[in-house]
């Protein structure tokens, strides 16, 4: 997929159950080889929050995407300071963050064209992505999932 410009909108209106989403492609993504080269923090659902979490995917759902949009988002300012001071100006716990964002655009941004994940495997996957943090990190998720969905290092 050829981008034209920096950043391409595709807004999607399927009338018959007007579900509104709104994806962003990332040139950046697409530069590293990473299929599809969707940037997930602009992109959006509307109704998201109203088809995940308990009773309809898992209870863990929504605060694990949440955890993880943050912490992707946090990963990718670091990677802009990087460019400005360099990685030896980083914290321990900014060099984490670096690592997460790297480990999420290649292991669950990235899929193969004949790749098809479940719900349950693509929670797993997130859940190993943020045990690259500290668990004081995981401030969007109760303790009780983290106990119950964190995997033990």
């Amino acid at each position: 997929m050829a981008l034209p410009r920096p950043l391409a909108r595709r807004s999607f209106l399927k009338k018959s159950s007007r579900i509104s989403k709104t994806i962003f492609s990332s040139r950046d993504l697409e530069l590293k080889s990473i299929y599809p080269p969707i940037d997930p923090l602009p992109s959006l659902s509307r109704l998201r929050d109203k088809a995940i979490g308990a009773g309809k995917t898992r209870e863990d759902h929504a605060a694990v995407a949440n955890q993880l949009f943050a912490a992707y988002s946090q990963g990718r300012e670091v990677r802009e300071l990087v460019v400005v001071l360099g990685e030896a100006a980083l914290s321990d716990i900014d060099k984490k963050y670096l690592l997460f964002a790297d480990q999420f655009e290649a292991r669950y941004i990235r899929q193969a064209l004949d790749e098809n994940r479940t719900v349950e495997e693509t929670l797993a996957l997130g859940w190993e992505l943020l045990a690259i943090l500290p668990k004081e990190e995981l401030k969007r998720i109760k303790d009780e999932l983290i106990e119950k969905y964190l995997p033990k290092t």
